[in-house]
């Protein structure tokens, strides 16, 4: 059974940075894209930045792109995600999920559809 535990969310000022973790227990497919995802309140869940399991080519979304990193830790099984330069609108509930399309295929990886296992989310509060 897949487990997934997020941490580092947490509250900042615009322009200021956080570094979120997601700590993966269970089998992860290979190639297969692992995700960051985050619902703001009444809105829908978005993807933010994938990476294929193993390595890869990291896809972002248009609003984190410069902004954003993704990177996985394999000592440590984890997927990070590195969040410089955050603004208010990035406030919201943040995801983890794994063994989603394969090398985050561009048409799907952003489907919260596609993935089989979530975090239980930690929440981003950015304000001004």
């Amino acid at each position: 059974v897949q487990q997934l535990v997020e941490s580092g969310g947490g509250s900042v000022q615009a322009g200021g940075s956080l570094r979120l973790s997601c700590e993966a227990s269970g089998y992860l497919f290979i190639n297969q894209c692992m995700t960051w995802f985050r619902q703001a309140a009444g809105k829908e869940r978005e993807g933010v930045a994938g990476i294929p399991n193993g390595g890869g080519t990291a896809i972002y979304a248009d609003s984190v792109k410069g902004r954003f990193t993704i990177s996985q830790d394999y000592a440590k099984n984890t997927l990070n995600l590195q969040m410089n330069s955050l603004k208010p609108e990035d406030t919201a509930m943040y995801y983890c999920a794994v063994n989603g399309p394969y090398w985050c295929y561009p048409d799907s990886w952003s489907s919260s559809a596609a993935y089989d296992a979530w975090g239980q989310g930690t929440q981003v509060t950015v304000s001004l």
